[in-house]
């Protein structure tokens, strides 16, 4: 007999006693068998069990699966009124539980069902790690905690692009804790040790759309008890918020001092713009009409004219980053935008910005959305602030970015976020795949819609596509998956839905759950997790515990400390990149309402 199936062998006769008999009422099939319970035991949902069956010639071949459904009933009932009969002992009846059981792993792979009779017990220590592949996992994160209380893990090379990238995370905002589970999830891979020395050149870039709740992320937990640290521990895992964190915002607008827009934290925070001469130069035109739109608009070929005209004939001016054009000298985003739409709708100019064959209806249909731009990404691009050392976004002096965009119009976030992206995808094309780049994304469904194209959409869909040989993953966060891009969805390896509505459950987006697991979503409690990996058939639920770092300002355990940090975590000295922000006069008509919800 191989040493390896010895080994299961002496595990199985070790383990707990059996809970019940494989059912001979049931048809037992190698992926799927019932078990009769005893009437002292139990299973519920999500339980592992494994049984043992002694094939001729083979030896003894584990079977092991997760229970995926449970049913009682009275043996010896025919009507539903039976029910008070035997109760009053009028009737003989007996009381039997039925688990239904989805196979995980046959070891050897021998597929036989398991015969009916055969003993079922929970699998636990050896036989549980064997049951759900974590003894195959060379390096493994933990995710949460099963049902049993024991960790959940999944594969990191589904995480590092050896395997497989990318994560999908669905459910219905506010109840499905998508935001907390990323969160975790990063401080998992992170600190976990899964990486290995890889950690110390991973970083992850968060962006920012439900208020400022992901600006306390480097502050620990004000309700960070001995409970929650141990909770922590049982998965490996210091209870700590993030030791090295860099935060941006958009600058306050009409204001000309350069200051964040944010309230809660007033330091350690970047203002963040773009100006002119970066605007014209880096041809960023496109991504001011990254709203997705149908492929048969015309006007896409003037953008492009217009950016590559910029590109020629912007001259830089000063040292605000104005530029000079056709002898025009330009401080704003208006004023760009005027001389623009002046040469565009001038007939002895047009030809030149917008190509000599564009009709007038398309430059018409450029000229009107050009100006709908106006209010949104005025704070943003601008060359009347004085230059800083930190304006621009970058993830190299940190290992956690997170850019603030609840104060931006939607347009404007998604300007900001398909320009940090595109240059980060270029940065890491540039550098090779040494290190990761964990890139998560909120409300993914609207930055790539199923439907439509734009810039942005092209950029997440190449890094959904390549991104894994370049280093770079996408954790990408929304409410209803059957509403993002096919593509983005189909290359995530590693997929999550927490709470969900009944009419999404059902959709074909969710194939990969059973139909027990379906239901159960629609019903989940905050902090519940149904995690799909491709090493393991059948999706695991898990529970995540409670952040450990800050969430809103309430919850900080002290003053905002905003300590420069390396990407390894420690401290810097005074010349290093964080800065401190002054608060703004009008601070207090900009503070955050006291019943803001937290992301947990």
């Amino acid at each position: 007999m191989p040493a390896e199936d010895s080994e299961s062998e002496d595990a199985v006769q070790t383990s707990a006693p059996p809970v019940g008999l494989v059912a001979g009422t049931e048809d037992s099939t190698p992926l799927q068998f019932c078990v009769a319970l005893d009437e002292d035991s139990y299973l519920q949902l999500d339980d592992v069990v494994v049984t043992l069956r002694d094939v001729p010639d083979v030896g003894p071949v584990v079977t092991s699966g997760i229970v995926t459904q449970v049913r009682a009933r009275h043996e010896g009932a025919s009507y539903g009124s039976d029910v008070f009969l035997i109760s009053d002992g009028v009737l003989p009846a007996r009381t039997q539980e039925i688990a239904e059981v989805s196979t995980t792993r046959v070891e050897p792979e021998i597929y036989v069902p398991p015969r009916p009779g055969e003993g079922v017990r929970r699998a636990t220590g050896t036989e549980r790690a064997q049951a759900l592949y974590f003894d195959q996992m060379d390096s493994r994160v933990p995710v949460g905690r099963g049902r049993d209380g024991d960790p959940i893990y999944v594969n990191m090379e589904f995480l590092d692009g050896t395997r497989g990238a990318h994560v999908s995370i669905s459910g219905i905002s506010g109840v499905a804790t998508k935001t907390s589970f990323a969160l975790f999830l990063l401080h998992s891979i992170f600190r976990s040790g899964a990486l290995g020395p890889r950690a110390v050149n991973a970083k992850a870039l968060l962006f920012s759309v439900k208020g400022e709740d992901l600006l306390f992320l480097d502050q620990p937990n004000v309700n960070l008890n001995d409970d929650l640290k141990a909770e922590y521990a049982a998965l490996g895992l210091p209870a700590e918020p993030f030791a090295s964190a860099g935060f941006w915002a958009p600058p306050i607008p009409d204001d000309t001092t350069g200051r964040p827009n944010v309230t809660g934290r007033t330091s350690g925070v970047e203002a963040f713009w773009w100006t002119l001469e970066e605007f014209c130069d880096k041809q960023l035109l496109p991504y001011v009409f990254a709203d997705a739109e149908d492929e048969r608009n015309q006007y896409t070929i003037v953008i492009h004219q217009v950016a590559a005209r910029l590109r020629r004939e912007a001259m830089s001016v000063g040292d605000y980053g104005a530029v000079k054009v056709d002898g025009a000298v330009l401080r704003t985003y208006p004023d760009l935008v005027d001389l623009i739409i002046d040469r565009l709708t001038d007939e002895d100019t047009r030809a030149d910005w917008a190509g000599p064959v564009t009709g007038t209806g398309t430059v018409n249909a450029f000229v009107r959305r050009l100006r709908s731009s106006l209010r949104p990404l005025s704070s943003i691009i601008r060359a009347d602030l004085p230059p800083g050392p930190n304006r621009a976004i970058s993830t190299e002096n940190q290992q956690l970015t997170v850019v603030d965009l609840h104060n931006l119009h939607e347009r404007a976030q998604r300007f900001v976020t398909g320009v940090v992206l595109a240059a980060e995808t270029a940065r890491k094309e540039d550098a090779g795949p040494g290190g990761l780049l964990f890139t998560m994304i909120d409300e993914l469904n609207k930055y790539a819609p199923r439907e439509g194209n734009s810039p942005i959409k092209d950029v997440l869909l190449d890094i959904a596509e390549r991104g894994r040989s370049l280093g770079i993953i996408l954790i990408g966060a929304q409410q209803t998956a059957s509403e993002v891009e096919r593509r983005i969805v189909s290359n995530s390896a590693i997929r999550v839905v927490g709470r969900l509505d009944s009419a999404e459950a059902g959709r074909p987006e969710y194939g990969f759950l059973p139909q027990a697991q379906r239901a159960r979503a629609t019903i989940a409690k905050p902090g519940a997790m149904f995690v799909s990996q491709p090493q393991i058939p059948v999706p695991l639920a898990v529970e995540f515990p409670f952040p450990a770092w800050a969430t809103r300002l309430s919850e900080c355990a002290g003053p905002v400390q905003s300590t420069p940090r390396t990407p390894n975590g420690s401290a810097v000295n005074g010349s290093g990149r964080v800065s401190s922000v002054a608060p703004s006069a009008d601070l207090l008509s900009r503070l955050p309402d006291d019943d803001d919800i937290p992301p947990f």
